[in-house]
């Protein structure tokens, strides 16, 4: 049953890093978004700069200890994502490329978001002159 859990875990880990990365892209259709995404993006940027272990990786590490499993070897993303999605040496690439993706869709997002207040507002205003 541990070892079910612990994959859930890489499952809901999985998700958390794609809201990370496409979150202010899905903020466009939902803008509501962007707060939960603002922090998951935020709590990606903090465990990157800092090298800290995800909660989620603890979980899943006291997980697979309690189903007989070893833990992992390094990070999440060092198991499962760096050498897998991509070549490792690519690393710095892989992170500047989501930080792109991340900048742009917030971008877009305020120009979006502009765009549609400012067709709201009629193109001449009336002052009621006569």
């Amino acid at each position: 049953m541990y070892g079910v859990l612990a994959d859930a875990v890489v499952v809901l880990h999985f998700a958390f890093l794609a809201f990370v990365v496409t979150g202010g892209l899905l903020a466009w259709r939902w803008p509501r978004l962007i707060w939960p995404h603002l922090l998951a993006a935020g709590w990606g940027a903090f465990i990157i700069a800092f090298s800290v272990n995800c909660p989620l990786t603890h979980l899943e590490n006291a997980l697979r200890g309690r189903a007989g499993e070893s833990e992992l070897a390094g990070g999440f993303i060092d198991s499962y994502v760096e050498g897998v999605l991509y070549p490792q040496q690519y690393v710095d690439q892989a992170r500047a490329l989501a930080a792109v993706v991340v900048l742009a869709s917030w971008l877009g997002l305020a120009y979006r978001l502009g765009w549609r207040r400012s067709a709201q507002q009629p193109l001449v205003q009336h002052h009621g002159h006569r």
